[in-house]
């Protein structure tokens, strides 16, 4: 059985499946997806995903603000915690740092990481990582905020081999790994995913974007988890199966709010 790590459900066009969102955790669940993590990347979209989600007992929701959206919108941070600390949010995120865009947007986003990592801390829920362009930073602020404490995950990780080590080393977080790995000209992240240990790994969708090999040109679902599975199995020479158990196993070790 797979865990799909990250994924937004809430983004994944219904027309697709007839208007029927539970089409969709059917989908799933035919393909061996015993789990979904929903993931928050705005508060103001955060009452409508734990809407759609509720009742499902095979989909756990995380509360945060991507910092490319805090780069234009000011945080709430009274709303976010009080959303964070509802019992059914498992992890705070999706935070971090994406310097790809605009430069001056810098302080806004660290400012928001901060106080996201800080909350994380005091709620004891592990953090959600989104990071592009800004390796540094992102290490420096985990750990001057004793991310470690809180723990977390770099997800769909696109960046050095060394960052990866950084976070794993120095703060005990995961590295996720999505449908990126599967495509033609992404050598150099399949060579991190072989040096890196299966015992550290995630695997996830970001549904609906980046659907891996062979889906590509298609809006990524949970489903399509079972072949970042695949992908990353053939990278490390192991078998499908024991991807599964070992990515099934992480998910619940750091995630331990989830139900099962």
């Amino acid at each position: 059985m797979f865990v799909d790590s990250h994924c937004h459900l809430d983004k994944i066009d219904l027309a697709n499946f007839n208007g029927d969102f539970t089409a969709i955790i059917d989908a799933a669940r035919a393909a061996q997806v015993e789990h979904m993590l929903c993931i928050g990347v705005t508060l103001d979209d955060f009452p409508a995903m734990r809407e759609r989600v509720a009742g499902f007992s095979d989909i756990s929701i995380s509360c945060g603000v991507h910092p490319l959206y805090v780069a234009k919108h000011p945080l709430n941070k009274a709303q976010l915690k009080e959303w964070a600390a509802l019992p059914e949010v498992v992890a705070i995120g999706e935070t971090g740092l994406d310097y790809y865009y605009d430069p001056e947007s810098r302080p806004v986003q660290q400012e928001s990481f901060a106080y996201h990592i800080e909350l994380a801390n005091e709620l004891d829920k592990p953090l959600i990582i989104h990071t592009r362009d800004a390796r540094d930073d992102t290490i420096a602020m985990l750990r001057e905020g004793h991310a470690d404490r809180c723990g977390g995950v770099l997800h769909c990780f696109t960046e050095s081999l060394e960052m990866a080590q950084q976070a794993i080393e120095h703060l005990d977080f995961y590295i996720s790994i999505s449908g990126i790995a599967s495509f033609r000209n992404a050598a150099e992240l399949r060579d991190v995913v072989k040096a890196l240990p299966l015992e550290r790994l995630l695997i996830e969708t970001d549904s609906p974007w980046l659907a891996p090999v062979p889906h590509r040109g298609k809006e990524n679902q949970p489903a399509f988890v079972a072949d970042v599975a695949k992908c990353v199995a053939d990278v490390k020479g192991v078998t499908l199966a024991e991807v599964a158990e070992v990515t099934t196993h992480n998910f619940y070790s750091l995630f331990k709010r989830v139900r099962t």
